[in-house]
């Protein structure tokens, strides 16, 4: 029997089904932000698309899912095939094939931290292209006369930087490239600084570095258009990038690396007063050793004189002794010859060592001012009141400052 008031089923299409069901899921607050994890398994990454596809699974199920590229970008590591993560996102259909996937918004790995994970990559990454390698790094110049520093401006790194090296070498020129050292925005300026340098000469070593901090705050320096950068340099480049526990990829890419920037300022020059010490010894050195050489030659002289003349006097006739005493007056003068031109190299080596001193700029007017035993490089330091130390080639003087 009939039921006069059955309602014929209304068809649908599957298009509609799946439009339908899909408002379901986008309508259920539960699943508009899931967090869910799993490892990751048929991996595909759209280079070009710079999409993300991929599956998540457990030991029993499996879903679909896709992260898109202006979420992909946000990532600071690479995801990879087995690796397993935590995925942050919301839960929708697919119309077109009619199956549901979760749509990824963010995502970490599930056990290691982010920044830890994508250090670990790039290092590995950049190890496998030979960019650490020995053969690369050049060597820091002894006598360097401009010293080119990137870092803040406002940190305690300059100030301790700029401390060792006037103290040090105050020969040298300090030459600071301004830079953000933390955020989004800092690693761009630290590439473009280390070009910079390159790009005109203006430098003959670099440090590049900051104080201390987390793994976020020393992020920048593990960029990879930074590591190239440093890779290219032509100028030497010493990284000082937080304390000495501290690494990160620009102490692996850098020509040497520097526990703190203190210590990078003091490998990047010479002691001036190990320099003094050294130039005087080896004069020293030099001097005693030629005129060794020159009392010796003069005593062998002397011998050979006496031993020709006594065999002359014994066996030869006055005309050969004429001869023989001839031949003795030219050794006897290219012996004196000889001696003189040692003597003169000995003294233009002197001359020259004499210039290297770092202390004989001091005898050409220049003078070193100094305040509580530390030396001075900026008027900044100073207020009215103060009692200074100036340092003279021959002497020093007290003075106080009347105003700034």
């Amino acid at each position: 029997m009939i039921n006069p008031n059955f309602e014929k089923p209304k068809i649908i299409t599957v298009s509609q089904l799946n439009y339908y069901v899909k408002s379901l899921l986008e309508n259920d607050f539960k699943l508009n932000s899931v967090i869910v994890t799993g490892e990751i398994s048929n991996l595909t990454d759209h280079y070009r698309s710079g999409h993300i596809y991929f599956s998540l699974k457990d030991e029993k199920s499996v879903i679909r899912s896709v992260m898109f590229a202006g979420n992909a970008r946000s990532l600071k590591f690479k995801p990879e095939e087995g690796m397993k993560v935590i995925a942050m996102g919301r839960v929708s259909l697919y119309e077109p094939s009619g199956s549901y996937q979760l749509y990824v918004e963010g995502m970490q790995p599930d056990g290691i931290g982010e920044l830890t994970l994508a250090y670990e990559q790039l290092k590995k990454k950049l190890e496998e292209k030979g960019i650490f390698a020995k053969e690369h790094k050049k060597p820091i110049p002894k006598f360097p006369r401009t010293v080119g520093v990137i870092t803040s401006p406002t940190g305690a790194a300059i100030r301790d930087i700029e401390n060792i090296l006037t103290r040090r070498y105050p020969q040298a020129e300090i030459l600071l490239c301004p830079t953000l050292v933390q955020g989004e925005n800092a690693a761009p300026e630290l590439v473009k600084a280390v070009n910079l340098f390159n790009e005109y000469d203006l430098a003959d070593v670099i440090i590049i570095g900051r104080g201390g901090g987390s793994i976020e705050d020393l992020w920048p320096f593990n960029d990879e258009g930074l590591a190239y950068a440093i890779y290219a340099s032509n100028i030497p480049v010493i990284s000082a990038v937080g304390h000495e526990t501290d690494f990160t990829i620009c102490d692996f890419v850098s020509d040497l690396r520097a526990p703190t920037p203190s210590a990078a300022a003091e490998l990047a020059v010479p002691d001036t007063e190990e320099l003094k010490s050294y130039y005087k010894s080896q004069i020293h050195y030099l001097s005693t050793m030629m005129d060794r050489k020159l009392i010796n030659a003069k005593a062998i002289l002397t011998r050979s004189e006496s031993r020709l003349a006594s065999a002359v006097s014994d066996k030869v006739s006055d005309g050969q002794k004429l001869k023989l005493l001839n031949k003795i007056k030219r050794i006897q003068n290219i012996a004196n010859s000889r001696i003189s031109e040692e003597s003169e190299k000995n003294s233009q080596i002197a001359a020259k060592l004499e210039e290297l001193n770092p202390l004989s700029v001091l005898k050409r007017g220049y003078t070193v001012t100094e305040k509580d035993g530390k030396i001075i490089s900026s008027s900044k330091a100073l207020k009215p009141d103060d009692e200074l130390t100036v340092v003279f080639q021959d002497g020093k003087i007290k003075t106080i400052v009347k105003e700034v």
